[in-house]
């Protein structure tokens, strides 16, 4: 992400998310889906952009209220980021 490469960072956690625990499906997901979002805004595709930021905000919604976890991310601030991304693209 830093080095300005979402998508190649979605291909990383897109791996996570299908080999790791079930019960962590939602935040790996979720993060895929924030790097897929970044994507589509680069690229100019507001509606695409805005679909897969609310979806990554839905998925790391459900995984905070486990509980569980999230390897020291701020899954409050990141959904909040996700979501004042809607429409501004």
């Amino acid at each position: 992400m830093r080095a300005g490469r979402p998508f190649s960072a979605h291909e990383v956690l897109e791996a996570r998310w299908k080999a790791g625990p079930i019960e962590e499906r939602d935040l790996w997901q979720g993060l895929a889906q924030l790097c897929v979002a970044m994507t589509h805004a680069a690229r100019g595709n507001q509606a695409g952009a805005d679909r897969l930021f609310e979806r990554a905000a839905d998925r790391l919604t459900a995984f905070a209220a486990t509980g569980r976890g999230a390897y020291g991310l701020d899954l409050d601030a990141t959904v909040k980021q996700a979501r004042g991304h809607l429409g501004r693209f």
